[in-house]
């Protein structure tokens, strides 16, 4: 397959690679160029449209994983980039890497992808209106869309180890909001099933399925790293001790079902709960056990 990634980060990277070893051709389109092996790379920016114009698109699977700016509830990255595209220069499959955030709080109640979404902050609003406008432009283009609405990633380098170290506080577990995580493989290997899934338009939730809390999570880091447990505090204490931003992810709770993604894309998860993700981390001497 003709594959063409859209923002080069750490997933488009991951994603790539899965690419290049099933003998795809890959183009990346970035911003800043980060080699790899045997893929084509095209600079630009989506925000300046006038570099939008070269990508050779028609009968090319998209993977479209840039994230909206950084302010705002629009995304203007997709609409300049939706704009760019041509009627002879269509691609005929696209993945957007979306989020879970864009259900808002439900008061730890289970979401599916039936769930009205109810965007609260302003990053999950921008998320949804790029969904919003992609949904509208595929309507009106024939093309099929694929959303991956997708939990928390974690990965060696997304760990909030020094925090840990520091002993930043965490909400006691009577306090603690539900969260929902999945491996930066798993989601890689998610994005690839979703791409050869023959079906239309259509929405995934994307999590590893284990229910837990951040507290559960920055304790299951430290047990595994053997480092002391964060302090805990109460929702009251932790409004005068935590930064707004993040008081604003435990503003909301949430159980999300990832039945669909199991069943229709046929996953096996490599790493189904935190603890295999983290000890498998450890095996290959990614992290370093005190």
């Amino acid at each position: 397959m003709n594959i063409f990634v859209i923002g080069f980060g750490d997933i488009g990277r991951r994603v790539a690679k899965l690419e290049l070893q099933k003998g795809s051709g890959v183009t990346a389109f970035t911003r800043a160029p980060k080699r790899l092996l045997l893929v084509r790379l095209m600079q630009g920016d989506l925000d300046r449209p006038e570099t939008l114009k070269k990508m050779p698109l028609i009968n090319c699977l998209v993977y479209y994983f840039v994230p909206p700016a950084a302010c705002g509830i629009n995304d203007r990255r997709m609409q300049n980039w939706l704009d760019s595209l041509t009627p002879d220069n269509l691609p005929e499959k696209i993945i957007y890497i979306s989020t879970t955030g864009v259900y808002g709080d439900r008061r730890g109640g289970r979401v599916d992808e039936n769930t009205p979404p109810r965007p609260q902050t302003e990053r999950a609003k921008r998320r949804f209106d790029a969904e919003q406008r992609l949904l509208r432009w595929s309507e009106t283009h024939a093309v099929s869309v694929i959303i991956l609405r997708v939990a928390g990633i974690y990965s060696q380098k997304r760990l909030p180890i020094e925090s840990i170290r520091q002993l930043r506080p965490v909400l006691c577990p009577e306090d603690a909001p539900y969260s929902n995580r999945i491996h930066a493989d798993d989601l890689a290997g998610i994005c690839i099933a979703a791409s050869r899934y023959e079906t239309g338009t259509t929405i995934y939730n994307v999590t590893d399925g284990q229910v837990s809390t951040m507290t559960d999570y920055y304790h299951g880091i430290a047990d595994t790293l053997g480092l002391p447990r964060c302090p805990e505090i109460t929702r009251r204490q932790a409004e005068r001790q935590l930064p707004p931003a993040m008081l604003s992810y435990l503003d909301e709770s949430r159980r999300i079902d990832n039945s669909k993604m199991l069943t229709e894309l046929k996953v096996r998860l490599k790493y189904p709960d935190l603890a295999s993700g983290l000890a498998a981390m450890v095996k290959e001497n990614q992290l370093e056990v005190s």
